[in-house]
């Protein structure tokens, strides 16, 4: 159906790296050049204890990212949360927050996901991104309606986000709630990203469910080539080629 939503990663000057300081910027640049690894050992080597708390903080924030991206999620909740409970950076925390939630989608535990992101609401931050964890958070509950509303919120903060319209196509379609437009959404997203297996699987089985079923055969066809592993592709493509048993 879609891609879970990424972490929001934040920019940051570089600084010699033979100090804490150095160092810190150096893990940085390596994080911002998605070399998760090396930029979670350079942080590791970072010595913070003349650090003020808000460069504690941002250590902090670049480690939980770092185990994030590597899918290291106990370590990453370590983290994360000392940025929450230890940083005066509003937008810092914000960020942190968001990415809190992703984890806690990720892992399943989806009440946790929502306590961050209604927090967020609450406090008044209002993000595509926020709609969109909140929307993914719904539907993993089977929560179709709200999860609905969600991505439409979505959609009217940012009318071209691809990850709204086609998880909002999806559900739409899968649902039978209003077929027509879900495929009109799933195509729209396939066409502004044609490399996403994800989207190409939405379109196949949008397809799929609006009885077209050579579409439907041709585009989860597309998303099995570019993703032969993904469990939710390959079921699609059994029931649409008839090999569902």
């Amino acid at each position: 159906m879609a891609e879970k939503p990424s972490p929001p990663e934040k920019p940051s000057p570089r600084g010699k790296p033979s100090s804490p300081e150095g160092r810190l910027q150096e893990g940085i640049r390596l994080f911002r050049m998605k070399r998760w690894e090396l930029a979670l050992k350079e942080l590791l080597l970072v010595k913070a204890e003349k650090f003020s708390g808000e460069e504690q903080a941002e250590l902090a924030y670049y480690l939980g990212l770092c185990y994030t991206k590597l899918g290291r999620f106990d370590d990453a909740l370590l983290y994360l949360e000392q940025v929450v409970t230890g940083s005066k950076d509003v937008l810092r925390v914000y960020q942190c927050r968001l990415t809190l939630a992703y984890v806690y989608v990720t892992t399943k535990r989806t009440k946790m996901a929502e306590f961050e992101l209604k927090r967020l609401q609450h406090n008044g931050f209002e993000s595509v991104q926020l709609y969109n964890t909140l929307a993914y958070a719904a539907w993993t509950q089977k929560k179709y309606k709200n999860a609905v509303e969600l991505y439409e919120k979505a959609l009217d903060l940012d009318e071209n986000n691809t990850t709204a319209m086609n998880c909002l196509g999806y559900i739409l379609a899968d649902t039978d709630t209003d077929i027509l437009r879900g495929l009109r959404l799933c195509r729209k997203a396939a066409d502004k990203n044609p490399q996403s297996p994800a989207y190409l699987d939405s379109l196949g089985w949008a397809y799929f469910k609006s009885g077209e079923l050579l579409e439907a055969r041709t585009w989860l066809r597309r998303a099995l080539e570019l993703a032969p592993n993904e469990r939710e592709i390959k079921d699609h493509f059994r029931i649409v080629t008839g090999d569902a048993g």
